[in-house]
């Protein structure tokens, strides 16, 4: 692999402390520009402070002929944009080609949420198998409780530890995108619902002498509930409650902030909340709820 994108690859994941799974998708977009610029070029060497603008436009349009849709190409786009921004610090480039190149316009796309009306039957059926006395069932219960309670994301509650619970002061600490820290409230409801929990997750870590003991979501086995499990948790809650249809772990965090702001929370605060590293993340669901409230409007208002 070209030396510089070995560095590149290595001050992200050490100096950036972005996970591996995304320095992957980095290491995967700097490849495709590689054999894109590889079969451009036609078999010359070449450098990167040689490569162009217009080298940049090509690649893009190759990706598009690759079938990738505009989103897949912008998100090529940043990566190739946070390269050559590293190599412009390493003095390997003088001029940053990236500065002048258009992203592709998106559409923008509203996050699916799921209303409060609807969530309800959802927490119903959690609740009646909960009622059940059982491990896969109280801990079904906890998972969607600080889903919907703390709007965390799939990998920040899989990576969740017992000691991350700080019950007395009603708050979680979670990991994270780039292993940033911070502390969220924790809801009385999810509190409930861990103490059910906690009975069995002990008597199935003490049964399979876990090596996982410090995790928060065990399976059966004693080990650490996977994400695709849990993924499949809720899935399943949402499917018996049957309002299933293309809803994830992701609608549920949706669902927390879109909440929120309906109740008149403050932006900046749902922002800390969700772990938002820009406002405009965040500010993608006031969308959400401004269409809901234009719709509400022209189906109710006579003159509308």
């Amino acid at each position: 692999m070209d030396q510089n994108v070995m560095k590149f690859l290595r001050y992200l994941e050490h100096e950036r402390n972005l996970s591996p799974r995304t320095v992957i998708s980095y290491q995967k977009d700097i490849t495709d520009l590689i054999t894109f610029l590889d079969e451009h070029i036609g078999g010359r060497k070449w450098h990167w402070s040689g490569i162009d603008r217009l080298d940049l436009r090509g690649f893009m349009g190759w990706c598009g002929r690759k079938g990738l849709g505009r989103r897949t190409v912008a998100r090529k786009l940043s990566a190739v944009r946070t390269f050559y921004r590293f190599l412009n610090l390493e003095e390997q480039i003088s001029v940053d080609p990236t500065r002048t190149l258009h992203t592709p316009k998106l559409d923008k796309k509203l996050p699916g949420h799921v209303s409060k009306s609807d969530l309800m039957p959802v927490f119903t059926v959690a609740e009646k198998k909960a009622a059940e006395q059982t491990h896969h069932g109280t801990r079904n219960l906890a998972i969607l409780e600080l889903l919907y309670g703390s709007g965390i994301r799939l990998a920040e509650i899989h990576g969740l530890n017992v000691l991350d619970v700080d019950s007395s002061r009603n708050q979680l600490k979670v990991m994270g995108k780039g292993k940033k820290e911070r502390i969220i409230p924790l809801t009385s409801a999810a509190d409930r619902a861990l103490d059910r929990y906690f009975p069995f997750r002990k008597e199935v870590a003490e049964k399979s002498r876990s090596l996982y003991e410090e995790a928060l979501f065990l399976n059966p086995k004693g080990q650490r509930l996977s994400r695709r499990s849990i993924q499949k948790v809720v899935r399943s809650l949402l499917n018996d409650a049957a309002i299933g249809d293309g809803l994830s772990v992701h609608s549920i965090r949706h669902s927390f902030a879109t909440h929120l702001l309906d109740a008149g929370a403050d932006l900046m605060a749902v922002k800390e909340l969700l772990g938002h590293e820009s406002l405009s993340t965040t500010q993608l669901y006031t969308h959400t709820s401004k269409e809901r409230l234009l719709k509400v409007y022209r189906e109710a208002h006579p003159r509308s």
